[in-house]
């Protein structure tokens, strides 16, 4: 990475003086990078963004962004674009005039206001809706206008704070990816407040896994969805099975699995023989056996769930748990009572500590 331009150092936050809600902190983001805090409630990442906004105050650590602190800057001088998942847009004003009220409070002149602001409306595609109160806007309309109002007066970031856990599904997937498109039209350092992973996967440039006040993992999409460092980051981003394993020859990549039996894994140097660790497998990197295929087992089919161009089968392998995520096509033939053999590929084993 270039020279970062957002900074948080030994970030850290207590609110009664003995336990820490955030816990000595350390990241840095580049100019126009898209990082997403994805957590569970309570996990710290929230109490970030509000640090960084500058509505609640650090008890240890510094912000700084482009080289300089604003650890102690008042959040309306922060320079900073903030979206809520409520909007908090003025319902006594119209969307263009919205948009303009950041611009009327740095006195900007009124023709030049009226100007960029009809510029921000057009981008993210409202120009027809300027003269519509908030009363009269859908909930996606109402999400732009909040977003155009946050960046009209060219931030020094941008902060969304669960922008779009009010809307339904299919809304909230197309405004994902009108939201990075217009992030990247403006190339402004973004970071975005989620516990939707599959939102966080299909916007983010980095992930940053919260748990416990502390980041667990930072990391691009891929990295934590393939290689995670510990066992919540696997449990908690995307379906997994978290199979118990002891490593019979770590060097050639040989294991053994408990009602699976002898399978083989990527090769591990360093680690030694009789060693327990945890085997990542994504539920869809296990597919069908044919003949002579690696690491095959047999599964007792418990459950079956379908969802059209997939199906979900759940089931037992000698008393190991087993999630199976096969193509629709694939599953068809299977039915719950049955009995499937398996196989997945070494090279898509991931192996992290035991927990």
């Amino acid at each position: 990475m270039s020279k970062p331009y957002l900074e948080l150092r030994n970030l850290s936050k207590s609110y009664d003086g003995r336990s820490r809600a955030l816990d000595g902190v350390n990241l840095t983001a580049g100019k126009g990078e898209f990082i997403t805090f994805l957590g569970p409630s309570g996990s710290g990442k929230t109490t970030t963004l509000m640090l960084i906004a500058g509505f609640e105050g650090a008890t240890e650590g510094e912000i700084l962004v482009d080289g300089t602190s604003i650890t102690r800057v008042p959040p309306h001088q922060r320079g900073i674009g903030i979206v809520f998942q409520n909007y908090a847009l003025f319902p006594h004003r119209t969307a263009l005039q919205n948009i303009l009220f950041p611009l009327e409070m740095r006195k900007m002149p009124k023709v030049q206001a009226a100007e960029k602001a009809r510029h921000m409306l057009a981008l993210v595609g409202l120009e027809r809706f300027a003269d519509r109160h908030p009363r009269e806007m859908s909930g996606g309309q109402q999400q732009r206008v909040a977003l155009a109002r946050a960046l009209v007066f060219d931030p020094a970031l941008l902060l969304l704070d669960e922008p779009l856990g009010a809307l339904d599904k299919n809304l909230r997937e197309s405004l994902q990816i009108e939201i990075k498109r217009i992030q990247r039209s403006l190339g402004v350092t973004t970071i975005f407040v989620t516990h939707d992973q599959s939102e966080a996967m299909a916007m983010s440039d980095r992930i940053v896994v919260f748990e416990g006040g502390r980041i667990q993992q930072a990391g691009t999409p891929l990295e934590i969805y393939d290689r995670p460092v510990n066992d919540f980051v696997a449990r908690f981003v995307g379906d997994s099975n978290l199979l118990p394993i002891r490593l019979t020859d770590p060097n050639q990549g040989t294991g053994e699995i408990a009602g699976i039996g002898p399978v083989r894994i990527p090769a591990q140097p360093g680690r030694r023989a009789g060693e327990a660790a945890t085997l990542l497998l994504r539920p869809e990197v296990l597919g069908l056996a044919a003949d002579g295929a690696p690491n095959t087992c047999r599964m007792a089919v418990e459950t079956i769930v379908h969802f059209g161009d997939s199906a979900l089968i759940l089931g037992d392998a000698g008393g190991t748990p087993l999630r199976a995520r096969l193509p629709g096509l694939a599953a068809q033939g299977i039915s719950e009572g049955s009995q499937v053999a398996l196989s997945w590929n070494p090279a898509a084993g991931h192996l992290i500590p035991a927990a």
